[in-house]
């Protein structure tokens, strides 16, 4: 079982580096198009949305899968998530602002979808300096629970910062709406009809 779970990481791994390494050669070989800055800071932010969705679709797919093993690999894929939104703002303080902080903080002040942008990002550090199983014995199991609910407030906030920076089609961005709105709207009601079996008075 164990050689099956470090396999099944391994083709994670391999694959959630398979953005950074298209994107590593397409610049290697020029060819991120007309704008490559505005590329690499919407592609990364794309590959940072697309993981944090996966990531918040693991409890769904175990539920209906009864695939219980699948919450091994929810921490490895935020990690990823992290990863792809650390890419992205590094992305956009070098190749935009060359790393000048008053730049970068004026234009946290000035440009909401920057703002909401930070906001996800800061969450998303938290969530991930947290994501160590000393951590959890340290913060304990339900506040550490708590504390990583926010994560779904970072892909929502991750989303609008998406759809704000996008200026004519909106299209992608609405898509990871829905497919948000859909594991929201999960979790919503699983967690109400489990509540309600809990108070539902048993037979004989």
């Amino acid at each position: 079982m164990n050689k099956d779970l470090q396999f099944n990481k391994i083709i994670i791994f391999i694959n959630g580096l398979i953005p950074l390494t298209l994107m590593l050669w397409d610049a290697y070989h020029q060819k991120l198009g007309a704008n490559p800055q505005e590329f690499l800071i919407h592609t990364t932010g794309s590959c940072a949305l697309i993981f944090l969705i996966i990531t918040l679709s693991i409890t769904p797919l175990r539920k209906i899968t009864k695939w219980h093993n699948l919450t091994r690999y929810r921490r490895m894929l935020g990690l990823f998530a992290f990863f792809y939104a650390f890419l992205h703002f590094l992305s956009y303080a070098w190749l935009t602002k060359f790393f000048d902080i008053a730049k970068i903080i004026s234009d946290v002040l000035k440009r909401q979808y920057i703002a909401v942008g930070m906001v996800a990002f800061v969450i998303l550090i938290l969530l991930a300096i947290t994501s160590a199983n000393r951590m959890v014995k340290q913060l304990g199991g339900q506040r550490w629970r708590k504390l990583h609910r926010f994560a779904y407030h970072a892909t929502i906030l991750g989303a609008i910062h998406y759809w704000m920076s996008v200026k004519i089609d909106t299209s992608r961005p609405l898509i990871f709406m829905v497919l948000i709105l859909v594991l929201l709207g999960y979790r919503y009601f699983t967690a109400r009809s489990e509540t309600s079996s809990l108070f539902k008075p048993s037979r004989g």
